[in-house]
């Protein structure tokens, strides 16, 4: 089997994609995001801090967990209520935002401090104890939650939901918001990579 050359894959990735930066636009749902130079170019990963968050989760709840959100793929938009709304409550998964935010209401419970804890795996996994949070980008989602808000209200509506909305949905964003480069973010993920 012959070795990967990701260097390489990633230079003509680059060259593919110049001529198309102009076509692009940077994200604008969140005010923060609105404002990113939009001549960048990076290979990005979106709401990976989901993952941190449900890796965190199953550490302390184990199988049990899997009650309050399910396994399968969601079929629809990211951010649907319908879904949510027919399924009593229980999000489809732990990658779209009812079922991350359902994920972090159950950290939030198990955890006194969410915001640093969350904070100080990625410093520690990713070798880089400076790692912060944007706080601009975290009071931008959180002054423009609505939508998440209403899931969250939703699940508990259904009894899916132990914390207060606000205060776990503050949490969440900041997790969202936790800024990492390239190289730290390869880091801080190894942990999926090790058998």
């Amino acid at each position: 089997m012959s070795q990967i050359d990701y260097q390489h894959v990633l230079d003509e990735i680059t060259k593919e994609v110049q001529p198309l930066l102009s076509q692009g636009k940077v994200a604008d749902y969140i005010p923060a995001l609105a404002e990113v130079e939009p001549n960048q170019f990076a290979i990005t990963i979106q709401s990976v801090s989901k993952v941190m968050t449900l890796t965190l989760a199953l550490q302390r709840y184990g199988d049990e967990l899997w009650q309050r959100v399910g396994k399968e793929p969601s079929g629809t938009a990211f951010n649907s209520l319908t879904q949510l709304e027919f399924e009593q409550g229980i999000p489809r998964n732990p990658f779209i935002n009812a079922g991350a935010i359902v994920t972090c209401d159950a950290l939030y419970s198990r955890l006194s401090a969410p915001m640093h804890s969350m904070l100080e795996s990625f410093r520690q996994l990713s070798g880089n104890p400076q790692v912060v949070i944007d706080k601009k980008v975290a009071n931008s989602e959180y002054e423009f939650r609505h939508r998440n808000a209403a899931m969250a209200h939703l699940m508990k509506s259904f009894g899916n939901f132990n914390n207060e909305v606000d205060d776990v949905l503050w949490a969440y964003f900041n997790f969202c918001a936790i800024e990492l480069n390239c190289i730290e973010l390869a880091k801080a993920y190894n942990y999926l990579a090790n058998q």
